[in-house]
């Protein structure tokens, strides 16, 4: 298994597909939502890129309103292809952020997120996926996705241990309002 030591200069949170007409039927999608929009402003805080997917959107809509409003519009990708390296602007956005670290987020878990962190594995990136993060429409698909995703060279790492990874010190300068947030999450 390999190791990935965070680093919030190397890299960027992605939110994959997180749009109303996948999140009725996703198992334990509030839980999801939360931990999500918890990793998110953990990003916005210390600079950390975050980049969206939308997958069709035309036909499903745009990302939920409670995700969207922490991003910036330039930031979101629609796309056809179930990977989101399938769009080219995608791609042009990861190659034009020159970080070698993507931490995964988003649905469903056994098909868009697993095979994104695929693809950015192909480039030979170092990729995290939050199993507290991502879902599918059963727990038995989530499980298997994360096995699958896992088996693939995937680090899984929880959310909250990712955002300190990035905070990294009690003395950093922003750790007050990083605590705001973690405490605003629990």
């Amino acid at each position: 298994m390999p190791r990935v030591k965070l680093d919030p200069r190397q890299s960027v949170l992605v939110l994959i597909d997180i749009q109303p007409s996948l999140t009725k039927t996703i198992f334990e999608i509030d839980r999801v939502l939360a931990r999500i929009a918890f990793l998110t402003k953990v990003a916005n805080l210390l600079e950390i890129p975050v980049l969206v997917t939308e997958q069709n959107p035309s036909r499903m809509g745009s990302t939920v309103s409670e995700l969207g409003c922490l991003v910036p519009p330039q930031s979101v990708f629609p796309k056809m292809s179930f990977s989101a390296l399938g769009s080219k602007e995608f791609c042009e956005a990861v190659e034009k952020s020159g970080r070698s670290q993507f931490v995964l987020t988003g649905l469903e878990t056994h098909i868009c997120v697993s095979q994104t962190a695929q693809s950015l594995l192909e480039r030979q990136l170092e990729v995290v996926v939050c199993p507290d993060a991502v879902s599918s429409r059963s727990l038995e698909a989530h499980k298997l996705g994360m096995e699958r995703i896992r088996d693939a060279g995937v680090v899984p790492a929880h959310t909250e241990s990712v955002a300190y990874e990035w905070i990294g010190t009690a003395e950093h300068p922003a750790f007050r309002s990083f605590l705001t947030i973690v405490k605003g999450e629990a």
